[in-house]
């Protein structure tokens, strides 16, 4: 056998060793503390109760949104919000107008409908080569806004979400001129046109088809819109119920009385305890009282549709105040599952090296976002 293979070989191993120890070893504390039954009919329980209270819900709502945002660019209304914030994008971003339709279009679905635009040759005809791959930061930051917005409104808190929107906002001019910086930094040479076309060579004369009726387009949009809505909330079900579930696990604590009896939310409150040991960094960033909130920009990592399934359990909890959804919907918006998103996006791109300036320049704009919206909302408070 050739020494690589050996090495290979080796590796594999010890591989599924640890992975075997960190596995059983995480269940097995779980288990001595709660029980092994219990164990296993909460996480059941858990997961059933997601999937018909959350999932379903959140369905609900991107069935809703994107027939909206269907709606919305059947009859040029994406079109005219693009032209309206145009001006905004070259101070703000460093990046050119057409890129607003881009934020424009994953604030209605999620990130990777940011991708969708920069493949197009019209449009990314407009950029450089690092203002290209800066998209990916760019549209993320806000990928699935409407969601967090209308799923955080739904708590009755439409003011501290409105200071969450501002908050994610920041966070993505950080992340997209943070990502910037970094790649003109390493590599200087991607200061160039992203096609050698300009959008003139590029432009083609529209089609002459016939034009379907009003009620037509409006019943095709409407109907187009809300199957894409299902399939992005068929698409958030694996993260909602696994990376929810394992949160609630080390988030949540017994039942009533301190008795584990197996149903839904019980756990073992390690991620608080961690939390508290560091609590005054929490206090100090996002103003959190209750440590159980950081599982929520935990889960955002990488599904913010599972964060949101956090929210019902922090409500009955009664932790969540003004300042925790402010935060929260920033955090939640900004990050929108970016670990789970970047590296496709970037690949598909054609930028795979890129991949850990995308992540680092993110994860820092997501803290910067929570951040600026406490402190939004304190200001707010104090007046």
């Amino acid at each position: 056998m050739k020494p690589e293979s050996n090495s290979k070989s080796k590796r594999s191993v010890i591989e599924a060793l640890v992975f075997l120890v960190v596995i059983m070893g995480g269940f097995s504390v779980l288990a001595w503390k709660m029980g092994s039954d219990n164990l296993l009919n909460t996480m059941m329980n858990t997961a059933h109760k997601l999937i018909l209270n959350v999932v379903l819900y959140l369905m609900g709502i991107t069935v809703l949104t994107g027939a909206l945002s269907k709606l919305m660019a059947e009859f040029g209304v994406v079109s005219l919000l693009e032209k309206v914030l145009r001006p905004l994008m070259k101070p703000l971003f460093n990046l050119p107008g057409v890129a607003a339709l881009g934020a424009v279009m994953t604030f209605l679905s999620d990130n990777p409908a940011i991708i969708a635009l920069s493949k197009d040759k019209t449009f990314a005809s407009y950029f450089k080569k690092y203002q290209l791959v800066s998209l990916t930061n760019f549209g993320t930051a806000f990928g699935m806004g409407f969601v967090v917005l209308i799923t955080m409104i739904g708590f009755g808190q439409a003011a501290p979400a409105l200071v969450g929107l501002l908050g994610a906002f920041g966070g993505s001019i950080i992340s997209t001129r943070l990502m910037q910086r970094s790649v003109l930094k390493s590599y200087p040479e991607m200061d160039s046109p992203a096609l050698e076309e300009s959008p003139e060579e590029l432009k083609e004369e529209q089609e002459t088809e016939h034009r379907k009726g009003l009620f037509m387009r409006f019943l095709d949009a409407l109907l187009d819109g809300g199957k894409n809505g299902v399939e992005l909330g068929l698409q958030i079900i694996p993260g909602v119920v696994i990376i929810t579930t394992m949160v609630v696990l080390i988030t949540f604590g017994a039942g009533e009385g301190g008795v584990y009896d197996g149903s839904a939310n019980q756990g073992v409150p390690i991620l608080p305890w961690l939390a508290d040991k560091i609590d005054f960094v929490f206090k100090a960033l996002f103003g959190f009282d209750a440590m159980q909130l950081i599982a929520f920009p935990i889960t955002a990592l990488g599904a913010v549709g599972a964060a949101l399934g956090l929210l019902p359990s922090f409500s009955t909890a009664g932790i969540l105040d003004g300042n925790a959804i402010a935060v929260c919907t920033a955090i939640g918006m900004c990050w929108s599952g970016y670990l789970s998103t970047h590296t496709a996006m970037l690949d598909s791109l054609g930028y795979r090296h890129l991949i850990s300036k995308a992540i680092m320049s993110h994860t820092i704009a997501g803290l910067c976002a929570g951040v600026i919206a406490h402190y939004a909302w304190l200001l707010i408070s104090l007046i």
